[in-house]
C-alpha cells in the first residue's frame, strides 16, 4: 500500500507543484507560516469539485470540501506536534483506497457538515503527505495519547 500511496503522492504533488512533507515538524512549519491549515483524504485538488462535496448519506451538496482542522485550538495546551498527529490520523483510513492522497490546504470556512467537519471554499493546496509522515504521525499518536480510552 505504501508504494501505491506513495506514488499517488508524487503524482498530485507533481500536478499541483506542490511539495510532499515527510515530518510532522514540517506540518507544524507550515501551520504557524500558513494560520489555518487543513487536511483532505481524496483523489487530490483536481478531482474535488470546486463547488463542495457531497454528503453520501443525504445526497445533499455541501457549500465546501470537507476537511479535517490541522490548526490547534487555542485551548490546546500540549505540543502542536501531537494534535497535528492526532488530526492526520482521524481519516487516514480513506487512504487505503488506491489513489487516494492527503493533502494539505488553506481555504474559507463556509460552514460544518454532517459531522460537523470544517467545510472550505476558495481553497489553495500547499501541500502533499507522504506515506512516511503519515506513519510518523501515527506513531507519534499511539505514543501521545490513550486511542480508544473511556
Amino acid at each position: 500500500m505504501d508504494e501505491d500511496t506513495g506514488r499517488a503522492a508524487r503524482e498530485v504533488a507533481a500536478a499541483h507543484d506542490l511539495p510532499i512533507l515527510t515530518s510532522v515538524g514540517e506540518v507544524v512549519e507550515l501551520q504557524r507560516a500558513v494560520g489555518g491549515l487543513y487536511v483532505r483524504y481524496s483523489l487530490g485538488p483536481q478531482d474535488d469539485p470546486a463547488e463542495g462535496s457531497v454528503d453520501k448519506e443525504s445526497g445533499c451538496r455541501l457549500p465546501g470540501v470537507s476537511t479535517n482542522p490541522v490548526t490547534p485550538e487555542p485551548w490546546w495546551d500540549r505540543p502542536a506536534e501531537h494534535w497535528v498527529a492526532r488530526q492526520l490520523v482521524q481519516y487516514d483510513h480513506l487512504s487505503e483506497r488506491p489513489g487516494i492522497v492527503g493533502w494539505l490546504l488553506a481555504g474559507t470556512e463556509v460552514g460544518r457538515g454532517p459531522d460537523c467537519e470544517p467545510l472550505l471554499a476558495d481553497i489553495t493546496p500547499l501541500a502533499v503527505i507522504s506515506p512516511e509522515l503519515q506513519h510518523a504521525a501515527e506513531e507519534l499518536y499511539r505514543t501521545a495519547f490513550d486511542p480508544g480510552r473511556h
